[in-house]
Formats: structure tokens, C-alpha cells, sequence
């Protein structure tokens, strides 16, 4: 589980196929976090307490796509699996007009979600995000092919504990550009290098992370009635501006912010302007 007290207490709940961990602090309207590959809700950590503050309830669960701590051999690994999961934690907790936030790989899984499971989601966060042909996006497509050898993902997670590495392509140096504190680090990498488990887990997940998925979903973008804002890093390494203005033109109500000095990881890079971002989207759809 996610190491940052910022996200509140820990709490567990029984879904189809297994349990997630979450966070969950404050009152009001939730605002529930989905993160991506190979990391938690420790992602979240800076983004979190101004959202609270503000008078939402965050729930920040470790979804179940590497770095989580709780394995999970009974789920439904696929990419709608996880989106069904995600559904399931929204039934099971009862949360009604929920503001969903995703970053990165978790922005794929939510892009099926919102065209699966739209009726309890009152608007969507895609902040830089898989999508179409881009997920996984060309720079992480190799672990798709890795993880169809068994054992192959104890060395990749090895290789990522190198804290030489953390600021090389290898590692975060393509999706952060300010340095990941170590002990956040330790903390994505201590599920899958404890646990032959999870990092099965990790394998299923990655031999289905392929782009039919999303262009499944984006198939189905006419139909989504749902406010929709992309939150958009210029500088990013993995995913061009011409995703965003892609999304922007075929999701009916989506608008696009675009921040400067930032890769993919927004909620690392700029969690300032990104909570800013969510609680002036939240505000102008808020529910009357």
C-alpha cells in the first residue's frame, strides 16, 4: 500500500476477483484517483490534500496494475476487467456523481470505464493518457512482449530498483522530469519485488494492454455525456498533443488544458496546477 499519509487512512474492500486497498480523507462530492502502470496511490500524494481541502472526499485506491500489495489471481486482468473493477468499487462503496481523476495508463482503463459504466460518473479527469493507437504507447510496448515469458518481470523490476536509473528512459526518465523521491520509488516497487503474485498479476495486465481496447472505447466517445477534461503535459515525452486534441474533437463535451514544464506524470511535475485544474472543472460542472 501507498506510503504518504497525505492520502489519508487505509481502508479495504472486497470486489469480484479479489480486495483493493484505498485511501479515503475528506468530505463532500468524492473524487476517485486511478493511477497507472507500476505505480500506486502514492502517485497522488500531492494532488489529494488540496482536493480534500476543498471539500471533496478523495479515495485513492492501488488498483491492481503492479505496484499494488494485495494480490489479486481470481480478477479479470483485461483492460475492461479493471475498468469492471473500478466499476464494482464504485458500486460497492455506493458513490454516486463521482468526479473519476487518471493519469497515464489508468486514463486507458477509465476510457473504457466512462463507455462501459457511465451511471454513476458525473465527470472524467484524463490527465496526459493511453489512448487509440497509443496504448501501450511505442516506448513501453516491449513489456507486452516480455511478460509473455514467464519470470520476465523479476529482472525488470530489479533493473527499476537501480536508483542510478531512476532519472534515465529506463525507469522515469521519459514520464517525470523532476526526480521521484526514492522512498516513493521504494514504495511502486516494493509489491512486485516481494511478490511472485503480483508480479503475475502485473504479466496478465500486460499481455492484454493492447490499443483494441481503446479504440473500442473511443468508438463509443459520440454516446459519452459525460464533461470530460484533458489535462495535457506540452512538454511530453510519450504522449503527443495530437492525442489531446484528438480526444478534444471526438468526446462531445471535453475541453483541453494544456501545462507547461511537465511530462506525463502531472500529479508529480505540477501537482499545483493540476489540482487547480480539477477543482475549477469540478466547480463548473458541479451538480445542482
Amino acid at each position: 500500500m501507498g506510503i504518504s499519509t497525505e492520502l489519508g487512512p487505509t481502508h479495504e474492500v472486497d470486489l469480484p476477483g479479489g480486495r483493493i486497498r484505498y485511501h479515503d480523507t475528506g468530505q463532500g462530492s468524492p473524487v476517485v484517483f486511478v493511477h497507472g502502470l507500476l505505480v500506486n496511490s502514492d502517485l497522488w500524494r500531492k494532488v489529494v490534500p488540496g482536493i480534500a481541502a476543498a471539500g471533496h472526499r478523495c479515495l485513492s485506491p492501488d488498483w491492481p496494475l503492479g505496484a499494488h500489495r494485495i494480490a489479486m489471481p481470481d480478477a479479470d486482468l483485461t483492460p475492461s476487467g479493471v475498468a469492471d473493477l473500478i466499476a464494482a468499487f464504485l458500486e460497492r462503496l455506493d458513490l454516486h456523481d463521482v468526479t473519476v481523476v487518471a493519469n497515464d495508463t489508468g486514463g486507458a482503463i477509465t476510457q473504457v470505464l466512462m463507455t462501459r459504466h457511465p451511471a454513476r460518473i458525473g465527470r472524467v479527469v484524463l490527465a496526459a493518457v493511453d489512448s487509440y493507437e497509443g496504448f501501450l504507447p511505442k516506448p513501453f510496448a516491449l513489456l507486452s512482449w516480455l511478460a509473455r515469458i514467464p519470470g520476465s518481470m523479476r529482472p525488470v523490476i530489479e533493473l527499476a530498483r537501480i536508483r542510478a536509473l531512476h532519472q534515465t528512459p529506463l525507469v522515469f526518465g521519459m514520464v517525470a522530469k523532476r526526480r521521484v523521491p526514492p522512498e516513493i520509488a521504494d514504495s511502486y516497487l516494493a509489491g512486485p519485488q516481494q511478490s511472485g503474485a503480483v508480479r503475475k498479476d502485473l504479466r496478465l495486465f500486460l499481455k492484454n494492454a493492447h490499443r483494441r481496447y481503446t479504440l473500442e472505447a473511443a468508438s463509443r466517445f459520440p454516446s459519452v455525456d459525460i464533461p470530460v477534461l484533458l489535462v495535457w503535459a506540452r512538454e511530453d515525452k510519450i504522449f503527443p498533443m495530437s492525442y489531446a486534441e484528438r480526444l478534444a474533437r471526438d468526446l462531445p463535451h471535453a475541453t483541453l488544458r494544456v501545462i507547461d514544464d511537465s511530462y506525463t506524470f502531472l500529479p508529480e511535475d505540477q501537482p499545483e496546477l493540476l489540482t487547480e485544474s480539477i477543482l475549477e472543472f469540478t466547480r463548473l460542472h458541479a451538480t445542482p
